[in-house]
């Protein structure tokens, strides 16, 4: 018997609420999210995630049309709910002060100092109905608890509801809010720590203290995030009591993601071992490998509030990317990364459901 069949045999209480084989949820990605791996998570008996960050409505009816047409099996689509604390403008003199202490990268590139935008982020209003619109079996949410209107309509339509906590205090608010699940997030997680209600800074809890609390504080199913990416990290997570767990740094790495060939390779190396929180790329606590650009706003030069260095630096992000210049790059990682072994959504699952129980 697989390990897919295996898990699929027992079945509990995240498999059964999101009709899945496998208790294994893809961590969504803000900009490297790929229809090809979250298929194939899905279609391995996972929950394949795909994050919307900086989609229009537009944009995310034609991702949520090309993931239906990749898989036949229930997929999730992430949303980033808004704080309050987003900068909607800056002053001119402001900006152009970013702008200039990002000078040296554009240059590099060869590309044009940005203008300022009629705005930074598409709006959420929008993001949301074309979300319940595109009808996925799952709709998850980081950064906050959705509005209940938002849970009731997502309900009404048959779509399961996710959120994402830092603490126990922010899991026991999402089930006050009616979320059907929680991912209780560790400290070890890479990419944006997601904390809503204490700064991030103040919310750094890792996975091995994290879990436990948030499955004694709350009746719903709990998904243990950060630090795993192995038989063993999956083992631990449902000893203490997570439900499932959801993996993201060990599929970043695969060739299915969307991540391009440089940055996938540096998460195999041994420069994956040593990552930062930092703000230099978009303006919110984020887990990475640190490059030039880490090391050169570090306390030294004005980094833009979010989302405007977000913004600002996704202006030559991309064109690095197609370069290969992993030092102008988000180079998002956990720090399970050394533990990464595998280069194939398949080859993870299998890795990650080894560490069944007999």
């Amino acid at each position: 018997m697989t390990p897919q069949d295996r898990a699929a045999s027992r079945g509990n209480r995240v498999t059964e609420l999101l009709e899945i084989g496998v208790p294994v949820v893809l961590g969504p990605f803000g900009g490297v999210s790929s229809v090809q791996l979250t298929a194939a998570v899905s279609d391995g008996g996972g929950l394949g995630s795909y994050g919307l960050y900086g989609y229009d409505g537009a944009a995310i009816q034609r991702t949520a049309a090309d993931l239906r047409a990749a898989t036949a099996r229930p997929f999730a689509l992430n949303l980033w709910i808004p704080t309050g604390t987003e900068a909607a403008a800056v002053p001119q003199a402001d900006f152009d002060r970013y702008v200039d202490a990002l000078r040296p990268y554009f240059e590099e590139l060869d590309l044009p100092l940005p203008k300022t935008p009629t705005r930074y982020l598409p709006d959420y209003g929008e993001q949301v109905e074309a979300t319940l619109e595109a009808r996925p079996a799952v709709v998850s949410f980081v950064f906050g608890v959705p509005a209940p209107e938002v849970v009731e309509e997502a309900h009404r339509r048959g779509i399961k509801v996710l959120g994402t906590a830092t603490t126990a205090e922010e899991a026991v608010a999402l089930q006050e809010g009616g979320v059907d699940a929680i991912v209780a997030s560790g400290m070890e997680s890479g990419g944006h720590r997601v904390s809503f209600l204490r700064p991030a800074e103040e919310s750094l809890v890792g996975t091995f203290a994290l879990v436990p609390q948030v499955a004694d504080a709350v009746a719903v199913p709990v998904i243990a995030a950060g630090g795993i990416a192995d038989r063993r990290g999956f083992a631990a997570a449902l000893a203490l009591g997570a439900d499932a767990v959801q993996v993201g740094t060990a599929f970043l790495a695969t060739r299915e993601s969307a991540a391009v060939p440089a940055y996938r390779s540096l998460l195999h190396s041994a420069a994956a071992g040593h990552t930062v929180l930092t703000r230099a790329l978009s303006g919110r606590l984020a887990r990475g490998i640190p490059n030039r650009i880490t090391t050169d706003l570090a306390g030294a030069g004005p980094v833009a509030p979010f989302p405007v260095q977000n913004w600002l630096t996704g202006r030559f992000r991309p064109e690095a990317a197609v370069r290969g210049n992993t030092e102008l790059m988000s180079l998002w990682a956990g720090q399970a990364a050394p533990l990464i072994r595998y280069d194939t959504a398949a080859d993870v699952l299998a890795e990650l459901l080894a560490g069944l129980p007999d």
